[in-house]
């Protein structure tokens, strides 16, 4: 990156040159911006030569806008963000949140967008820039580097280099990322995302001991599989969260890697909650519980660390073991996936399955319902039967116009 161009300092009053000067290849314009420091009481100024009479007076313009809030309008987007630091991520999570934003500014927002000037970027040229990730990315990676956008322009709000962010406009999108074609990218239906059956799950945990050569590995994937949790609730559970006598796992905290190192924190949405404990988990929490101190860490990989996504993926080398089993696609977390479309499956209310879960919509809950469309055609068979019986006294329907009279 080049020098920062120098720039009064602000609530300096400028005093302003231009002056023609002929050239060989025609007209240029010396322009030069003085003013007085107000520390020093040192006479400065900075002095440039353009080629246009629209170059000068812009630059001028830049001068005058810097010396009045203390920012260079005309910087490029790179320029600024490095001006303001950290300052953008100052609402955001920097335990957890932080890492992926940032990695979003370097690796795709300013490869895309950083040689621009802040004032001219459009919404349009925004929205260029996602269509080009969308062919190389899933959508989680473009979700966290376009919040990161947003958060820095809306910085540059705040300086009055721009009115409103355009980020804030680009077009909205029912599809984002690769399709198909990245772990990070799941379908609008988590149930594609599930194991079909029992037998997949238990052929699946004992791959992943062997190729990982430690029974930490299956058990993992079997608390997974069976409770619903998240990978980083999983990891963060303690010896004394599982209630053997009453059946319950009471879920009260997340681990996970973050900024500076492994972070413990409450669970996503900071509400506790407890997940039943079915007879097929029973045996592996008695041998994971027996003995042993109630703060000790339940799951612990080879040598007593945190298991964490990344972990359970490179020691088992999971991407060849679900290839080999024929699910290719297969993320970790379509295990909490494969939970809860066998917990809907098993009949379990929407109401319990979102508390299981830990929901806060129970929208996004619903989404793991089985689409009975039996149940659906039985129901339209009861009311055509209701009609039918109604004979040649059958109700009529009414259709109202907008101006409230039956059409």
């Amino acid at each position: 990156m080049s020098k920062p161009e120098k720039l009064p300092p602000l609530g300096v009053r400028l005093t302003i040159d231009v002056e023609e000067v002929e050239r060989k290849n025609g007209i240029a314009y010396s322009t030069r911006v003085r003013w007085t420091h107000p520390l020093t009481g040192h006479r400065e100024g900075v002095k440039r030569i353009h080629h246009s009479r629209e170059a000068a007076d812009g630059w001028l313009e830049r001068m005058s806008g810097a010396a009045a809030t203390g920012v260079d309008p005309g910087q490029t987007l790179e320029t600024y963000l490095v001006s303001i630091g950290d300052r953008w991520s100052r609402a955001i999570d920097g335990s957890s949140t932080y890492e992926q934003y940032s990695a979003g500014l370097r690796h795709r927002v300013l490869p895309a967008l950083g040689h621009l000037p802040v004032a001219m970027i459009t919404a349009g040229l925004v929205d260029r820039a996602i269509d080009d990730w969308e062919t190389r990315y899933g959508r989680s990676i473009i979700k966290n580097s376009t919040a990161a956008l947003v958060l820095v322009l809306d910085e540059a709000v705040r300086d009055g280099i721009i009115a409103r962010n355009p980020a804030k406009d680009r077009a909205r999108r029912t599809v984002v990322g690769k399709a198909g074609a990245h772990p990070d990218q799941e379908p609008a239906n988590p149930r594609e995302l599930a194991l079909p059956d029992v037998a997949t799950l238990n052929q699946l945990v004992a791959e992943l001991v062997t190729a990982g050569r430690h029974q930490s590995w299956g058990d993992m994937a079997m608390v997974l599989a069976t409770t619903a949790m998240r990978i980083s609730e999983a990891a963060g559970l303690r010896v004394g969260d599982v209630d053997l006598e009453n059946g319950l796992i009471h879920v009260v905290r997340q681990t996970y890697p973050g900024r500076g190192g492994l972070v413990t924190k409450t669970t996503k949405g900071r509400r506790r909650r407890d997940v039943p404990i079915i007879d097929a988990l029973g045996p592996t929490l008695v041998r994971l519980t027996t003995g042993r101190s109630a703060d000790d860490r339940l799951l612990r990989g080879p040598r007593g660390g945190v298991i964490t996504t990344a972990t359970l993926r490179d020691a088992t080398g999971w991407d060849a073991v679900v290839t080999r089993l024929g699910y290719p696609t297969l993320v970790r977390h379509g295990l909490r996936h494969t939970a809860l479309t066998w917990m809907a499956d098993a009949g379990i209310e929407l109401h319990m399955l979102q508390r299981v879960a830990g929901h806060q919509d129970p929208a996004v809950t619903a989404r793991y319902l089985h689409p009975d469309h039996e149940s659906m055609k039985a129901a339209g068979s009861a009311f055509s039967a209701w009609w039918s019986r109604s004979g040649p006294e059958s109700p009529h329907l009414r259709v109202v116009g907008g101006n409230g009279k039956t059409a």
